[in-house]
């Protein structure tokens, strides 16, 4: 019989230990906290009976992959629910921009042809793509035309690729979207995420999952326990010297907590990589309770599952290039999961739960509760009155939380170029450890941040291929 055990309960050690489960291994995953989910907990924030989204609470990559696939997840209760809008970015004087699933409404809406010539075909195509981009990227694509389509973009400076545009719209929708890159914007491959995620609005939208994303956790951990899993939690691993004798060790850890566990037997070479891995700028959260949700002037807002809020492209660009540099912006950045406009299970008695964040800088110490707020009045006003009830966290208690945030970095680790390709290092398989048996399954490897499991679902069919050598 075949043993693994798993430490980190996230979605991707999640799925890494279903994908496990499933092939016959006897799993048994080791989570710190009380409760099993990483960055896709959900709970009441602000009120009773009012449930957030503690992190992740939209998915345009989860709903057709590799893993969703083979999970099958819906047996076990996983719904999804799409908003009317799949994200807006709200403009000064009750203009904006609107992205919807179908290419043609959207280009129609920023009035820029540009768009259906940038995101037509990628569209078209994206299944295809997807299949390379959510893989380690040293390796030969299976549809290399349309791969080659994708990169010729999604290599390009987003501001650049904005450039493209004719409107104001244009650019600012495509802005708001490249910056969940957490990268300044004129950067080298800055495009990437803003084009996959773009992409992924037309082709599969940005859905929620109903009743919040621990919906998604619950699945995972019932499809689990399905196929002979087990969750221990309450237990902090600090050496995998402390973990029962197995087959299989995969670790849903920041690198450098990965070289730490693995110490003293991970090569030198390899915990060097790790130990060097850069981590980006953070992100300060706030949970509102808002009686009638938020009063956006720019009303295909109050539509939208996402509303950016950051202004033109260019304050857009200015702005993620202060955080990276430590400057904390007068006028971040800001993300906005209005849940209950896909999920209208989510309101509760008229009061709408409303989860925002900030882009600040690493290890940014203050509460960003009054900014958020500012922002979200500059484009909505009257938000303010209509705020029940608040509850907010810095980057320092993000990372408390989730030690895999560190210093409030919820997509693990800096999206600069080189690691965007070759994250956590440049290998045939990023997943291995150099021990036999030993990988890292976090969203510091390929494919990235999301609750999408694909990075736990690649380094664990990495270490049934190795099994069966």
């Amino acid at each position: 019989m075949v043993n693994a055990v798993v430490v980190g309960s996230g979605p991707n050690g999640l799925a890494a230990a279903l994908t496990l489960a499933k092939a016959g291994v006897t799993v048994t995953v080791y989570e710190s906290c009380d409760t099993p989910g990483g960055g896709a907990r959900s709970g009441e924030s602000t009120v009773p009976g009012l449930l957030h989204d503690h992190c992740s609470g939209f998915h345009p990559l989860a709903v057709d992959n590799a893993f969703a696939t083979f999970a099958q997840l819906s047996d076990y209760g996983l719904e999804w629910a799409w908003p009317e809008v799949q994200y807006a970015h709200p403009l000064d004087n009750g203009d904006g921009a609107a992205a919807y699933r179908s290419v043609d409404e959207t280009t129609r809406g920023v009035d820029d042809a540009s768009w259906q010539r940038i995101f037509g075909s990628l569209t078209n195509q994206f299944p295809k793509i997807t299949r390379d981009f959510l893989q380690p990227m040293l390796r030969i694509p299976s549809a290399p035309l349309a791969f080659a389509n994708f990169g010729f973009r999604a290599g390009l400076p987003a501001n650049l690729l904005a450039g493209l545009m004719r409107t104001d719209r244009a650019k600012a929708l495509f802005a708001g979207v490249a910056a969940h890159a957490f990268r300044p914007l004129d950067s080298f491959g800055s495009a990437a995420i803003g084009v996959a995620l773009t992409t992924a609005g037309h082709a599969y939208g940005w859905p929620v999952a109903k009743g919040g994303s621990a919906a998604i956790i619950n699945a995972m951990v019932d499809a689990l326990h399905a196929h002979g899993g087990k969750i221990v939690t309450n237990t902090h691993i600090k050496s995998v010297q402390e973990l029962p004798e197995a087959d299989i060790v995969m670790l849903n850890t920041a690198p450098k907590a990965a070289a730490q566990l693995m110490a003293p037997v991970i090569p030198g070479a390899i915990e060097h990589r790790l130990r060097s891995f850069r981590h980006g700028p953070g992100a300060a959260t706030v949970s509102l309770a808002v009686e009638g949700g938020i009063p956006w002037t720019y009303k295909p807002a109050r539509r939208a599952g996402t509303v950016h809020v950051g202004g033109s492209s260019s304050e857009v660009a200015f702005v993620e290039r202060q955080i990276t540099t430590g400057i904390m912006p007068r006028n971040p950045f800001v993300l906005v999961g209005q849940q209950s406009v896909a999920d209208e299970s989510r309101v509760n008695n008229g009061i709408h739960p409303v989860d925002a964040y900030a882009h600040v800088p690493a290890g940014y110490p203050h509460d960003a509760t009054e900014v958020i707020v500012q922002q979200l009045e500059r484009f909505a006003p009257g938000v303010r009155d209509r705020i029940v009830a608040h509850s907010s966290r810095t980057t320092l208690e993000l990372e408390a939380q989730n030690p895999n945030f560190v210093g409030g970095d919820i997509v693990t680790g800096a999206n600069a170029f080189d690691q965007l390709l070759f994250r956590p290092r440049p290998a045939i398989n990023p997943y291995s450890l150099g021990v036999p048996g030993a990988y890292l399954c976090s969203a510091a490897t390929p494919p990235g941040a999301g609750a999408h499991g694909m990075a736990g679902y690649n380094a664990a069919q990495a270490a049934l291929a190795e099994l069966q050598r």
